[in-house]
């Protein structure tokens, strides 16, 4: 029995763990249908009496290319140490893996132990092509001259179609073969001596698979055909032969350079690196309201992705008047439903609150944040998960989530253990990697990598949105160092948040008012360019404020 890894494996000490696993196969294969490359892992439980204590096995594959990781648990319950025909248990998983990319594949024994030599690891790289067709050739000269070259190759189980090519010099000619169950295919060829002008021919085939079809990977290798028992009027015709085709090959590649250099550029214009947005995106964030700093963090992340990225945004704090009519779990659950029937995602922002409020959730202590206990719509985050959880552990929906968060004032701890089955992104060095996500549209193409003006790591700052994310990270990490016990300072006791229940209904009393407020407001677009601005004109309300400030700027598109 196997499933994905959503919770920590059990830690126990040394003398009490099990014993760790023994390779017994990791080979790369192809699926049963020949369509795509999988790496065939088995492992064996060495026979001993500490077999009796292993509740199961765990197996993840980390893609080093991608950072891609998948986990999988298996459940075992051992009544011999052997099986029934006396050998080793052995367990095998097949894994669908991508030529040329490196594979980091690790085995251990549930309960984990604490000491990592109980661990096996192994790294594997695919290569490029699965299929190894033995190529050979024989070549024959007669009397004419004419040159006769015969291919040979094995062909492969679902590849009905190839494509065999002999190339020499300038001169190609191609034929296509049909397998008709042949495991072997033989492709005879017949020239002019004089019309192959070196010794070495190139032999390539191509085959077509259901998965790659004219895109599958080809098969090439060198024939060598001069001999030197050839009649001497025969060699003397081809040097000659080669020297003229030398100088001719010069000449048309001097007249033609030009040209093809303008030609590649033009088609390098025609098919440029840098992709275009064009269909605008809907993504709901999902976050802890850590510290006033952070929130400042996900606002203008909220403002990147909409006046950079041209993404529309869902987030709590900024539809706190149609959540305080539905309710709090009302409002996710309707926005869960807007998501299921589209193609919007859920971006999970993980922080040090993220994790305390999960293991809250899994029966750790009671987090109580200043920051939720000020918010208008309060703590949303546990809500969220307790909705949002079941339908994310099941795989079919992996690709509504994307889980993130900023390395500068966050780490990979931070993640709570269900969200480590899925890649999870470090912003913003990996935000372009995000978009493309949210757009649904794949980075790495055959030949090409995509990308977007203005969002690497090294560019997103240049526009005033991102200018104004990165100056919120760089004000939070310098708090952070400033403040090593922050998050601890954060946190509340239980009698602190009832002395603040008073303060908490004042709070949505001032907002009610304000928002009200601002709707008989005689402003229009331009008077809106500061908060100073709004204090002025409505109403001052000290933190209300600036959220209203920044819904105003999303709402109306002002330009703050």
């Amino acid at each position: 029995m196997s499933g994905n890894c959503s919770d920590k494996p059990v830690v126990v000490p040394r003398e009490d763990a099990p014993i760790g696993p023994q390779w017994s196969q990791v080979e790369i294969g192809w699926n049963k249908h020949w369509l795509v490359p999988v790496v065939k892992v088995g492992w064996t439980i060495k026979p001993d009496g500490c077999i009796f204590f292993i509740r199961g096995s765990e197996i993840s594959i980390v893609d080093e290319n991608t950072n891609r990781c998948v986990c999988t648990q298996f459940s075992y319950s051992f009544n011999n140490v052997l099986t029934p025909d006396y050998k080793k248990w052995n367990f095998s998983l097949d894994v669908v893996v991508e030529p040329r990319h490196t594979y980091t594949l690790t085995v251990f024994n549930v309960p984990e132990p604490e000491n990592d030599q109980y661990r096996i690891k192994r790294q594997i790289t695919i290569p490029g092509s699965l299929w190894d067709p033995s190529i050979s050739a024989n070549v024959s000269i007669d009397k004419k001259p004419q040159i006769s070259i015969v291919v040979m190759f094995k062909t492969a189980p679902y590849s009905e179609m190839y494509q065999v090519t002999i190339q020499n010099g300038i001169f190609s000619c191609a034929q296509n073969a049909s397998k008709k169950n042949r495991t072997s295919l033989t492709v005879p060829f017949e020239f002019d001596l004089k019309q192959l002008s070196h010794c070495n021919t190139l032999v390539t085939i191509q085959p077509f698979f259901i998965r790659c079809k004219s895109d599958c990977k080809k098969v090439k290798r060198k024939v060598y055909h001069c001999q030197s028992n050839l009649p001497k009027p025969v060699i003397i015709k081809m040097v000659l032969l080669l020297v003229f085709g030398g100088c001719l090959s010069y000449v048309l590649w001097r007249a033609s350079r030009k040209d093809s250099l303008n030609i590649f550029s033009s088609a390098a214009k025609e098919q440029p690196d840098v992709f275009q947005v064009q269909k605008r995106k809907r993504v709901l964030i999902i976050y802890s309201l850590d510290h006033h700093l952070y929130k400042n963090i996900v606002l203008k992340l909220c403002g990147f992705l909409r006046t950079k990225c041209g993404t529309e945004v869902v987030l709590d704090l900024l539809d706190f008047t149609r959540l305080g009519v539905l309710g709090g779990i009302q409002w996710l659950d309707w926005q869960k439903e807007q998501i299921d029937c589209s193609s919007d995602k859920i971006l999970i922002l993980c922080s040090r609150g993220v994790q305390a409020k999960w293991r809250a959730m899994c029966g750790d202590k009671q987090v109580f944040l200043k920051e939720d206990a000020c918010s208008p719509v309060g703590d949303m985050l546990t809500p969220s998960l307790t909705l949002l959880l079941p339908h994310f552990i099941r795989s079919a929906s992996f690709k509504k989530y994307i889980v993130g968060y900023f390395e500068e004032v966050s780490s990979e701890e931070d993640i709570p253990s269900p969200f480590n089955v899925t890649v999870r992104y470090k912003l913003m060095k990996q935000f372009e990697e995000v978009f493309f996500r949210i757009l649904d549209i794949e980075k790495h193409e055959p030949g090409r990598v995509k990308q977007i003006d203005g969002l690497s790591e090294d560019k997103y700052h240049q526009s005033p949105s991102g200018r104004a994310l990165r100056d919120a990270v760089d004000a939070f990490r310098a708090y952070q160092l400033e403040h090593p016990q922050w998050f601890e300072d954060e946190l509340m006791e239980s009698s602190e948040l009832e002395e603040d229940t008073v303060r908490e209904d004042e709070i949505h009393e001032n907002y009610e008012t304000l928002f009200n407020h601002l709707i008989y407001c005689k402003l229009d677009s331009t008077q809106v360019v500061s908060h100073v601005k709004i204090k002025e004109n409505c109403f001052s309300v000290n933190e209300t404020e600036l959220l209203l400030a920044e819904k105003i700027k999303f709402d109306d598109g002002v330009q703050l």
